[in-house]
């Protein structure tokens, strides 16, 4: 047998474990989807979406915890993206290259993998205690924004990467300052990468429990909030008692798959609008 024939023997099994693992991953999720969807879908309907738990949360509906989830989100947003995508735009085309920077990469590359509940501690000593802002919506979306900065920034930073250097080159060359040539040569080409990967970071945020039951959410709240400062209910948090906490958990079961499942599509949303909005940046710029 040929050496080429051994390369090509290779290859194709090298293949075909490929395809045999993203099977087994596809298999693994699709078996996932289809059991929350059979055990959820039947609690599905407008009043579990629009009404607010009665009942101890064995009748009515979770829009209080959809709302919550929605305002966390959003302040998570506002802290994560500016600051992020900033950090990420000094890191790649201001800061030098030396021991300092790799050591401030290494860091946030490091920050990414602290489990969740130790930045969930860490909010209740900054935000909650020594700013003072109390259990609340506040406390618990600048703890997930300081959670999701990490994601942020690298992926940010590696979107900048993939833009080549004669971009900056050519507007360099033409006389343009170091910021005009990022803004109209670098971010137009970059904003597509870092815009998906800031919003599945986001995704993997409004989907976390222990930063949020540790500095704001509640299980159960006969109001909506009214400001940043109230707490909230969320859907992750929500979840999470109705399946190991509440006083009926046979009972209140079907509605624990409905809060799933209405938290999967709500994350899957984010998802695939990041999706479409990398799509539609990427029409508008067909030369990169």
């Amino acid at each position: 047998m040929t050496s080429s024939s051994t390369k090509k023997i290779r290859q194709a099994l090298g293949f075909l474990f490929l395809r045999l693992c993203l099977a087994l991953v596809l298999a693994a999720v699709a078996l996932f989807l289809a059991d929350i969807i059979s055990r959820g879908s039947s609690s599905l309907s407008w009043e579990f979406i629009s009404q607010k738990p009665r009942r101890g949360m064995t009748e009515g509906g979770i829009f209080p915890a959809i709302f919550g989830t929605f305002l966390v989100t959003a302040v998570t947003a506002l802290l994560a993206v500016p600051v992020g995508i900033c950090a990420a735009i000094y890191l790649n085309e201001y800061a030098k290259k030396n021991r300092l920077t790799r050591l401030i990469r290494l860091s946030i590359r490091n920050l990414s993998g602290v489990p969740s509940i130790v930045y969930g501690l860490f909010g209740v000593i900054l935000f909650v205690n020594m700013m003072k802002f109390g259990t609340s919506i506040l406390s618990a979306g600048l703890t997930l924004g300081l959670m999701t900065l990490p994601w942020t920034i690298t992926a940010s930073e590696e979107a900048l990467k993939t833009v080549p250097n004669s971009f900056r080159e050519g507007a360099l060359a033409l006389g343009a300052t170091k910021w005009q040539a990022i803004r109209t040569n670098v971010l137009p080409y970059a904003l597509p990468g870092m815009l998906t990967g800031t919003v599945l970071g986001l995704a993997r945020a409004a989907g976390e429990t222990a930063p949020i039951m540790f500095t704001g959410a509640a299980f159960a709240l006969p109001f909506l909030p009214k400001s940043l400062g109230d707490q909230f209910m969320a859907l992750p948090y929500h979840l999470y008692i109705m399946a190991t906490q509440h006083h009926d958990i046979a009972k209140v079961r079907p509605l624990a798959y409905g809060t799933a499942l209405v938290l999967i599509i709500f994350v899957l949303g984010l998802n695939l609008g990041a999706v479409i909005l990398r799509y539609r940046l990427r029409r508008r710029h067909k030369r990169f």
